[in-house]
């Protein structure tokens, strides 16, 4: 598989990126591993992940994931074989410098890495000016803790500012954005955001690129919503866009022998400025399956008429 420059982040990826928002939640440890086992297997090349995962669940405090990928890390030895991406900012203490400071070590000590591969802003910090957010990052990238550095969650017009005070102080740019973009939730990259992105050359990453699991086909009525945890969060897209969204995706799973799955992360895949859509999997079976939409070519007749149905 053909790898995409991320952007001019000097790191280069396939058009998929496996999020480990699970690991250490719905996925255990003998699910976590098998999935990062088969990944590496199958060529993967980078995973993304948070210090803020899991601590919405009762009982966790944050970094979850981030040390179940350390423990799998250092069973495999496979660092050398993996990208880590991983964000700070929605932590108590937010972007403040000392904040970063701190998360970048309980990171780097969770992970059990010297280095990791792409740091994201998880959530603009208005409170901070962006030259004292963008100083912090300076002083990771300087002592080598960090490679690059993206932004997430930010709107076309603070992420133009921040690179416009990047290049005013000579502090190291955001090259990385990684937004919500899937068929049906497309407000926050398409127009200003993704022009911005384009023109400046980012590096694109989606997340929540199968719209919480609904855009699986998983989810077709109402007694569907009791499947998973998520039920919950899939049901506005049955009462909005969605049932027509997935009988266009059914015609092309029809026309192309492929699953909804990989129909709705190649749509994302092919929009302009994206390097690869996100997504996650808590079985072996459901990462080969999106895996699967690397191989995936929609026409220009299929990606209309998904765009369409979605708009």
């Amino acid at each position: 598989m053909t790898e995409r420059a991320l952007g001019q982040s000097g790191l280069s990826i396939r058009p998929f990126v496996l999020g480990g928002n699970v690991f250490g939640m719905t996925a255990g440890r003998e699910a976590s591993f098998a999935v990062l086992d088969r990944f590496v297997e199958r060529g993967g090349g980078m995973v993304d992940t948070a210090d803020v995962y899991s601590a919405w669940v009762p009982g966790h405090k944050g970094g979850e994931s981030e040390s179940m990928m350390g423990a799998w890390l250092k069973e495999s030895g496979a660092r050398d074989r993996i990208l880590v991406a991983t964000k700070v900012g929605m932590m108590p203490g937010g972007l403040q410098p000392d904040r970063i400071r701190d998360a970048v070590k309980g990171s780097l000590d969770r992970l059990g890495v010297d280095t990791i591969d792409l740091y994201f802003a998880h959530k603009d910090d208005p409170d901070v000016p962006l030259d004292e957010v963008l100083g912090a990052f300076a002083e990771l990238m300087d002592a080598g803790t960090v490679r690059a550095i993206g932004a997430s969650n930010y709107s076309a017009d603070r992420l133009a500012e921040a690179l416009r005070v990047s290049d005013e102080k000579r502090l190291p740019r955001f090259t990385v954005m990684q937004p919500e973009l899937n068929l049906l939730d497309r407000a926050q990259y398409e127009g200003a955001l993704q022009q911005l992105c384009v023109d400046q050359g980012l590096g694109v990453v989606t997340y929540f690129s199968l719209a919480s699991g609904y855009l699986s086909g998983k989810y077709r009525g109402v007694d569907d919503l009791g499947k998973s945890p998520r039920g919950a969060r899939v049901k506005p897209y049955m009462e909005g866009k969605g049932p027509a969204v997935l009988a266009v995706m059914d015609r092309i799973a029809a026309e192309t022998g492929a699953t909804l799955s990989q129909i709705a992360l190649a749509w994302v895949a092919a929009q302009p400025g994206v390097t690869a859509p996100i997504a996650s999997a808590t079985s072996i079976e459901q990462l080969d399956e999106i895996l699967g939409s690397e191989a995936v070519v929609l026409n220009d007749g299929q990606l209309a008429a998904l765009s369409d149905a979605g708009s």
